[in-house]
């Protein structure tokens, strides 16, 4: 259920800034924002650790600013994986990290204080 639930928030939330964001990403719809959300979780169990790894003292140097340019990847990345969703840029998809990271912990957080 807990998975299901993580699905639904991050394709509505993938929805939300590809709508009020159009100059950032553009989703083609429903169907693509579910596929880019089960995109996106798979490479960040399986591949996000590994560029951390290989990242950790560039990370460790910048005080963890650089997870700011592995996650931009992992949505890049993404949008290359997935047809029907557009990152434009790099800067693009930086923005479009933080605003989904961002927006993932606020609803988490609700939701996690209505149980």
């Amino acid at each position: 259920m807990n998975l299901l639930f993580r699905i639904l928030v991050t394709s509505i939330l993938v929805l939300i800034i590809s709508y009020f964001f159009p100059s950032i990403a553009h989703v083609a719809g429903v169907k693509s924002a579910i596929i880019v959300s089960i995109v996106l979780g798979l490479l960040n169990v399986f591949v996000k650790p590994i560029f951390v790894f290989f990242t950790l003292p560039i990370t460790v140097f910048s005080l963890g600013l650089f997870l700011l340019v592995i996650n931009a990847g992992m949505i890049a990345l993404c949008a290359n994986l997935v047809d029907g969703f557009v990152v434009k840029g790099f800067f693009g998809a930086l923005l479009f990290s933080i605003i989904l990271s961002i927006s993932q912990s606020v609803v988490y957080k609700l939701a996690r204080e209505n149980k």
